[in-house]
């Protein structure tokens, strides 16, 4: 999914970046962004900087190796570079990669429980399932070798003790279904807080995969 307009690219990076980091979704320099810019190009976020702080300007082009093509002196692509760039060359159809912390979402993950696709019928008509990776080390290889399999077929992957990763044709996908996950996850653990969750009823969740199935196409 190549995309245009690399000034327009770089801002919308800056305000997804901070849009995430207002609702706590990442904290201080975590997390990392990228935009497929066209053939060869990638458009990613800088480690170690503040994500309410980073400017467009702070924001790296790599090519598919994750050489440095563009950036500023002194800055070096996010370490996850291999996850996001993973994620491409799995699927064409990808313009835009999110891995952000948020907290309800990870923590079932570190709890071993799976995420509960079952209970909101928004989940299963615009993500689907939503599997866990297992365990990678961030900032390896070994990461990106986690997602591999689990991207080709699914827009919103948690990551084990790491949180998640979401992909979309656009970063607007990615950020909507970065939101969908963790508020799914939050409902999930405070009906738990409130007493016994009760799913839907098996049918209705297969209707709801049936039709989110034809509409994500």
């Amino acid at each position: 999914m190549k995309q245009d307009n690399e000034s327009r690219l770089r801002q919308e990076i800056i305000r997804v970046a901070r849009v995430v980091a207002d609702q706590g979704l990442i904290r201080s320099s975590d997390g990392n962004i990228s935009v497929w810019l066209d053939e060869g190009r990638f458009l990613i976020t800088p480690t170690g900087l503040h994500k309410m702080t980073m400017e467009p300007d702070d924001l790296i082009v790599v090519d598919w190796e994750g050489r440095v093509i563009k950036g500023q002196p002194g800055l070096r692509p996010t370490s996850e570079t291999w996850m996001h760039l993973e994620v491409y060359r799995q699927r064409l159809d990808v313009g835009a990669v999110l891995h952000a912390h948020p907290p309800f979402a990870t923590a079932l993950t570190i709890a071993k429980v799976p995420f509960p696709v079952d209970l909101i019928p928004e989940v299963l008509l615009t993500l689907g399932d939503i599997p866990t990776a297992p365990y990678g080390t961030p900032g390896t290889e070994d990461l990106a070798h986690t997602i591999r399999d689990l991207v080709r077929e699914h827009n919103a992957v948690l990551l084990s003790h790491h949180g998640s990763l979401t992909v979309g044709k656009t970063l607007e996908d990615a950020l909507i279904a970065l939101e969908r996950v963790e508020h799914a996850a939050r409902i999930f653990y405070l009906a738990k807080t409130l007493g016994t969750v009760k799913p839907l009823a098996p049918e209705e969740i297969a209707r709801l995969r049936e039709i989110g199935q034809r509409m994500r196409g």
